[in-house]
């Protein structure tokens, strides 16, 4: 995310609080009312945005994670491209002599 969108991201999050402000005043709350009510609506919000994050960061579902691991499969897949028919084989080979020794 470039630091632009996060200021875009603060400056909408902060005129919907002020929307909502007003819409409440509309429904007939007072101004007192209707700022605790906005605030603790935005105090929800910034809470369920939290765990979003938290779930995402536990379960490894975040972009650098998603983009490093992509890049591994790709270097990987490269380089057995590389290989010679011999070295795959031989390469082989010892995967199965590995798997043979620890049986």
């Amino acid at each position: 995310m470039r630091r632009i969108d996060a200021i875009a991201i603060v400056f909408g999050v902060f005129v919907a609080g002020g929307l909502v402000y007003l819409a409440l005043q509309l429904l007939g709350l007072d101004s007192e009312n209707s700022g605790i009510w906005s605030q603790t609506l935005l105090v929800c919000g910034l809470i369920g945005w939290l765990f979003t994050y938290v779930f995402r960061a536990v379960g490894n579902q975040m972009t650098y994670h998603q983009q490093r691991e992509n890049y591994e499969k790709a270097f990987l897949q490269k380089r057995l491209d590389e290989l010679s028919p011999e070295e795959l084989e031989r390469i082989q080979a010892e995967i199965e002599q590995e798997r043979n020794s620890q049986l």
